[in-house]
């Protein structure tokens, strides 16, 4: 499998948010959108960073309440590890497993074309394996 074949699944929509917007209008984003982390672009297609729930909370505890008027640019990932389409899934889930990544963003062409998590990863890996149970049992019995 590919990350193609989960971005086929899930889609390719992804929240941003522009790197001027405060932290106080990064957690309304999430909260409406339910999600765990946005990248961080200002114009949609470009990646210039990557800040999630955890982001916040670190910095909270750092700086105080402060940091919620602060601009999301003063806490977001600047250096992101992003992935394309035609990626190996195995690559993909080795290496948020072993970095800790639990959000990377799909680029192809220079372009965002989509958000990997953790759970799509999962649940990807699980329906594969439910898919080869079912061929398992189909052939065993005939």
């Amino acid at each position: 499998m590919r990350v193609s074949d989960v971005l086929a699944h899930k889609g390719h929509d992804v929240v941003t948010i522009r790197p001027d917007a405060t932290c106080r209008d990064l957690l309304a984003l999430l909260a409406r959108h339910n999600i765990g982390a946005v990248v961080v672009s200002s114009d949609g297609l470009t990646v210039a960073g990557i800040v999630s729930e955890r982001d916040v909370v670190r910095r909270l505890n750092d700086l105080g309440a402060a940091v919620l008027d602060s601009p999301v640019s003063r806490i977001a990932t600047s250096q992101v590890r992003t992935c394309g389409p035609e990626d190996p899934l195995d690559e993909l889930r080795e290496t948020m497993t072993l970095r800790r990544f639990r959000h990377i963003p799909v680029v192809s062409q220079g372009r965002l074309i989509g958000i990997v998590s953790i759970g799509d990863v999962v649940k990807s890996t699980i329906d594969q394996l439910q898919d080869e149970r079912q061929h398992l049992i189909d052939y065993l019995q005939g």
